[in-house]
């Protein structure tokens, strides 16, 4: 099966933010999707151009356009914003964004009423049932396609990286999981989800979506749902590592993280190097620990077992990325990955609203809410 990718211009850049829907007073997740996006749907247009449907009729994503800055993708994430709360306000009704709700039952929702989801639930029943995540994911445009496949498995070294940034599902049907992000490790019971298979050649990639098509795994690319993956049709790689994130300064310093890392890839591609990459048990292992620890993980960095705290590393990353930073205008977001790491990841900041609070889970979906509006608190 040939698969033709569409090259773009280097290191555009573009985000989907996936974001929940629910009661202001209750907290309780809110199944209004259809009359939100039915609202905001332009006069003889059949939907949003950047406010879609999802999965579960308590969620709509926004997407951004095709950016060249991060400055962009968040004005351009924010504008969307503002036209969803304009009929959200009156409703009653918030939004939020984490890996998971805190105390929402699963079982409960409301699966959107469109073909490609019924046969998703029909053939995954429990674990499709299941899925009452959010995410965040970062696309980032490549120039040819014999790039794409060593920068996705260079990032596989980051992947634990940026779970451990933006891990914010500790919680489970009102249960503290003991996971930073329990989302991780739940999205990759689906089949064709997880870690990606580490291809060295596009003709192998090839080969494996014939046979997903050949064996009835999948009927359209966009169902192998990796953690990263190309996307073909847009000429980008595409990053969905990242549980949902609460405030746009989240969105923009991990987006900025990624585009940082897809540019320096495609840059030392360009002058002649190999990149770096790392067995594929080590890479399980640094997903497991990542989306148990967080920034307490310890990660594996290379084939010989060395190992370091996740923060330490990161420290050092946000050091060698400035100067690509300053070539992508994106210096300010890129060193907002030390604001979250000064205040902790939402999973830390959740457990710690949840302390305050005697261990009230409404407590903290109310602050995730107020995250939402307002950002991360600066007390």
């Amino acid at each position: 099966m040939r698969i033709d990718f569409s090259p773009s211009r280097r290191s555009t850049v573009g985000a989907e933010w996936e974001l929940g829907l629910v009661d202001r007073r209750s907290g309780e997740l809110s199944s209004v999707a259809e009359r939100i996006l039915e609202a905001v749907r332009p006069d003889g247009a059949a939907e949003h151009p950047k406010i879609k449907q999802e999965l579960l009729l308590n969620t709509i994503e926004i997407i951004t356009g095709v950016c060249d800055t991060i400055a962009e993708v968040k004005a351009d994430l924010n504008g969307s914003l503002d036209v969803v709360h304009g009929v959200t306000d009156p409703l009653g009704v918030e939004m939020f964004s984490a890996g998971t709700h805190p105390f929402s039952n699963w079982y409960q929702q409301k699966v959107t009423d469109k073909e490609r989801y019924a046969k998703l639930i029909d053939r995954t029943q429990w674990w499709g049932r299941q899925m009452l995540i959010y995410g965040v994911h970062v696309h980032v445009g490549v120039d040819h396609r014999e790039k794409v496949l060593p920068i996705l498995d260079a990032l596989l070294n980051y992947a634990p990286h940026l779970q451990a940034l933006s891990a914010s599902s500790p919680y489970w049907g009102a249960e503290d999981t003991g996971y930073a992000s329990n989302r991780a490790l739940m999205f990759q019971q689906l089949p064709t989800a997880g870690l990606p298979f580490q291809f060295r050649k596009w003709a192998e990639l090839e080969n494996y979506v014939d046979d997903m098509f050949t064996t009835g795994v999948i009927d359209h690319f966009s169902e192998i749902r990796w953690d990263i993956r190309p996307a073909p049709h847009l000429g980008t790689i595409e990053m969905r590592v990242c549980d949902g994130l609460p405030t746009l300064l989240e969105v923009g310093a991990i987006a900025a993280l990624t585009q940082c890392l897809v540019d320096d890839f495609s840059q030392r591609l360009d002058d002649g190097e190999i990149l770096p990459t790392l067995p594929p048990w080590h890479v399980q292992e640094n997903k497991w620990r990542a989306a148990r620890y967080g920034t307490d993980a310890i990660v594996i960095l290379d084939a010989a077992g060395r190992e370091r705290l996740v923060t330490d590393d990161i420290a050092d990353l946000l050091d060698r990325l400035e100067p690509v930073a300053r070539r992508l205008d994106c210096v300010a977001e890129l060193r907002d990955v030390e604001t979250i790491l000064e205040h902790g990841p939402s999973y830390r900041r959740q457990r710690a609203v949840a302390e305050a609070h005697k261990g009230s889970l409404k407590a903290v979906m109310a602050s995730l809410v107020a995250e939402m509006r307002d950002g991360i608190p600066k007390d």
